[in-house]
């Protein structure tokens, strides 16, 4: 069935015509490098070494035997094992083989190029630019792969039965914050963003059964987010996570998770890249609200679109 016409949910700029739902593509497989990323946090240190491998050089472990890589972890055989179960492998051998697979499949993706490794004082700026848009792209592509439907369909029906929704993030974490809180306050949802400690206190222990609270953190270990997150589900509230690492403390006080895939590296394009990561998530959620309230969203989108179309620069104003 062809949607209706009207503005696009996800769009800032002039309601557009509709266009035909795209064809239906296989789920991207989730790499085990993502996987053990996501879980390096939570492993008990000899194990955390391990990953810590697998994650800087997933070609050597692969090529690497059991007593090779235990010995360059500074650990044992029955670790490695440990681990392997830890993140979901019957054994090594089985680790081994994924991570040989995933390799080779990324090599052909590249081309034959290097292109996901860190940025070193040595790289042009050429290679900057491509290692950072490759970080970028990798960010936003596995964070879809792993993205949890069932849940973002949750954290959805909550926001859409919501009567109010606070943010709370800090440093690059409250500009997603309020991102999406222009997103949610242009479709008529009541929505705020928080990123001062004791504004996301006071504003918790105002809420209420019913409302929302979303903490945003990559690291899911900061405090202020935590701790305002903590006193939002004192009181009822329903509170969602929104992290990089699902084990990671946030997730304690959090009803519902949402996880990105991202990768911190020496010059920092990881914090680009985990802010393109939490983007794509909110985005998720907002159209995913927007469409399950599609005609008062509709509504809004042509009255906030209307309020702002004489603030463009007229055509005879522009230097020719």
């Amino acid at each position: 069935m062809r949607k209706p016409t009207g503005p696009d949910p996800g769009s800032t700029g002039e309601p557009g015509a509709p266009r035909d739902d795209a064809a239906p593509k296989e789920p991207t497989p989730l790499s085990t490098v993502v996987r053990v990323r996501s879980l390096l946090p939570s492993l008990p240190p000899a194990e955390r070494r391990v990953a810590q491998r697998v994650i800087d050089d997933p070609e050597g472990v692969a090529n690497s035997t059991i007593t090779e890589l235990a010995q360059n972890c500074g650990t044992s055989e029955t670790t490695v094992i440990r681990f392997c179960r830890a993140i979901g492998f019957h054994g090594y051998p089985e680790l081994r083989l994924t991570l040989a697979t995933e390799a080779g499949r990324a090599q052909s993706a590249s081309g034959g190029r290097v292109i996901g490794s860190d940025i070193s004082p040595d790289d042009s700026l050429e290679q900057i630019v491509e290692k950072v848009c490759f970080a970028d792209a990798r960010a936003v592509e596995e964070t879809a792969a792993q993205l949890d439907i069932k849940m973002l369909e949750q954290v959805v029906d909550a926001i859409v039965a919501a009567e109010r929704v606070d943010v709370y993030g800090v440093g690059a974490s409250a500009h997603v914050a309020a991102d999406f809180q222009q997103k949610l306050h242009r479709i008529g949802r009541v929505c705020s963003a928080w990123s001062d400690a004791h504004i996301m206190l006071t504003s918790a222990a105002v809420l209420g059964h019913g409302d929302v609270a979303i903490g945003i953190s990559h690291t899911g270990a900061t405090v202020e987010t935590i701790d305002a997150l903590e006193v939002a589900r004192s009181r009822g509230v329903t509170t969602v996570a929104l992290t990089n690492f699902p084990k990671s403390p946030i997730a304690e006080v959090a009803d519902l998770i949402l996880t990105t895939a991202a990768r911190e590296t020496t010059f920092r394009s990881g914090a680009t890249a985990s802010r393109l990561a939490q983007l794509t998530v909110v985005d998720c959620v907002f159209v995913g609200v927007a469409q399950r309230t599609y005609a008062p969203t509709r509504k809004a989108l042509e009255a906030t679109f209307e309020a702002v179309r004489g603030r463009t620069v007229r055509p005879d104003r522009r230097r020719r």
